[in-house]
């Protein structure tokens, strides 16, 4: 893979202009963006993936649930299924995508729903007979027929977009000076440990405009491990099988090493649709830890049930209470 991105190298320019050309139609008023009544909130990032925007999506809905009626749009990556969908009781993670499936399974009263087209899935939510007051649009920056109010524009720690460049040698999906479009920047999965100092060279590094804000975040790790019917302590986990289907499960497994914990490591390419020769062969472990995304493909499986366990991760910010007035702002 790595060799046929390096091959690749002389259509970069080409992806280059034709993405950067349609920033510029969108900017000048060319091409149209579709504002709302109603807030929208987009989480989105420059790169293909592994950014972190779940646990992102996650923590606003946990910040808003109580004060607002929420609603999520996702186009439902991998589903079996085509156009708009509303979860509801039927739903699985074939049918809608294993990320709006865990969002749907772990908040009530939340709305969940995917379309691939935005305009139409924000106007079938806003047709519902009771409405949501905000709709978190998630993975959706690079959507321009919508017009957020507010950008959230995630970066990975160890793969700033700073330091990359586009599709298909790069990660980028579009060129970085897409940065400007963002109201804020995080700076995801950063070690505890970060230093301001750090974090002044990273804010340097970005070139971010007056007007946008900077935050640093970091994971944290729940003490438990969870399963259909029960909890175990992390640390009083035996040897087990680690399963992940993600972008980037490294620091989950630098996590649980710094822990002293043994465990054999089974990767497999992110949102991965887990087949039955897969199955089979789990079922034979006597252990198995996954993360939450994975857990909701996995679960409706019978046989790995008295042996699954998934992780559950919260994401921290830096200068929570600021951010947090700045999505409270948004949304008044």
């Amino acid at each position: 893979m790595k060799f046929l991105r390096i091959i690749l190298f002389p259509v970069v320019p080409f992806y280059y202009v034709v993405t950067w050309l349609r920033n510029w139609l969108y900017e000048k008023g060319i091409k149209s963006s579709k504002s709302y009544d109603t807030p929208i909130i987009c989480v989105g990032n420059l790169s293909t993936g592994g950014t972190g925007k779940t646990p992102m999506i996650e923590y606003l809905i946990r910040l808003l649930k109580d004060k607002k009626s929420i609603a999520t749009l996702s186009r439902g990556y991998k589903r079996i299924t085509e156009g708009y969908i509303l979860a509801d009781g039927d739903a699985t993670a074939d049918t809608i995508g294993d990320e709006p499936y865990q969002f749907y399974r772990k908040f009530s009263n939340l709305l969940v729903a995917v379309d691939g087209n935005r305009q139409n899935g924000i106007e079938q939510l806003l047709s519902l007979s009771h409405k949501p007051d905000v709709i978190l649009l998630d993975d959706a920056y690079q959507h321009r027929k919508v017009k957020a109010d507010f950008n959230i524009l995630l970066t990975s720690y160890y793969n700033l977009y700073s330091r990359d460049i586009v599709l298909p040698t790069g990660n980028l999906r579009e060129p970085r000076s897409g940065a400007k479009r963002a109201n804020v920047v995080i700076v995801t999965k950063c070690p505890k440990t970060i230093s301001e100092t750090e974090k002044a060279k990273i804010t340097a590094e970005l070139k971010l405009r007056p007007n946008q804000s900077i935050f640093f975040s970091h994971i944290d790790y729940a003490k438990q491990v969870v399963a259909k019917t029960k909890t175990l302590d992390l640390e009083l986990l035996p040897k087990f099988t680690l399963v992940t289907g993600i972008a980037n499960a490294k620091p989950l497994v630098n996590f649980l090493k710094s822990k002293g914990l043994k465990f054999e490591h089974l990767e497999y390419p992110d949102h991965y649709s887990f087949r039955q020769n897969d199955i089979e062969l789990l079922s034979k472990k006597e252990c198995i830890l996954t993360t939450e995304k994975d857990y909701v493909r996995l679960s409706d499986n019978d046989i790995l049930e008295p042996n699954l366990f998934y992780l559950p991760i919260t994401v921290t910010l830096d200068r929570k209470e600021e951010f947090d007035n700045l999505i409270l702002q948004c949304i008044d």
